[in-house]
């Protein structure tokens, strides 16, 4: 939803016109993860969503990449979403990159400078920063491609399936 609020300057001299995007948390959430998929897409990789990992962790973009490489993305909706938020670290042992992804109104420099960047809304997004590349032992890797074409197939036949199974 867009509202537009009129906003008098602080010494009332002149009124300035000022649009806000506001959006609930879910919807934000939703867009960010649309357009940060699109991306992938667009970048050749074929991604999930709401992976669970065999730590129990969720991440919330999962990608295979036409190299065999695995990318994680965490959609973060806001400031107080990263801030409640610590659990990103425990994906490493499962992705050789990782991303956040944050909505174009996202406050700057807030997020850490190790992971990579991607700022998206519902139509798609661009990388902003790029995420460092820590390779996967190969055992790993092959475990996690097999798990992830499992889940991609169940739920291409319509099981609600989130869980990798290693």
């Amino acid at each position: 939803m867009t509202v537009l609020i009129r906003e008098q300057s602080w010494n009332m001299i002149r009124p300035m016109d000022v649009i806000i995007q506001l959006q609930s948390r879910p919807e934000t959430t939703l867009a960010v993860t649309r357009g940060a998929a699109r991306l992938l897409i667009d970048l050749g990789y074929a991604p999930l969503a709401e992976v669970t990992l065999p730590n129990g962790r969720r991440a919330d973009l999962m990608a295979l990449g036409p190299k065999g490489d695995i990318l994680i993305v965490e959609v973060k909706s806001g400031l107080e979403d990263f801030r409640v938020d610590r659990k990103w670290g425990e994906y490493a042992p499962y992705c050789d990159a990782f991303y956040f992804a944050v909505a174009p109104h996202f406050p700057e420099g807030v997020l850490p400078e190790e992971p990579g960047l991607v700022v998206a809304d519902g139509f798609g997004g661009a990388v902003v920063r790029e995420a460092p590349l820590t390779p996967l032992a190969p055992a790993r890797r092959k475990a996690l491609t097999l798990a992830f074409a499992r889940l991609a197939a169940l739920r291409a036949a319509g099981v609600q399936a989130e869980r990798l199974s290693l």
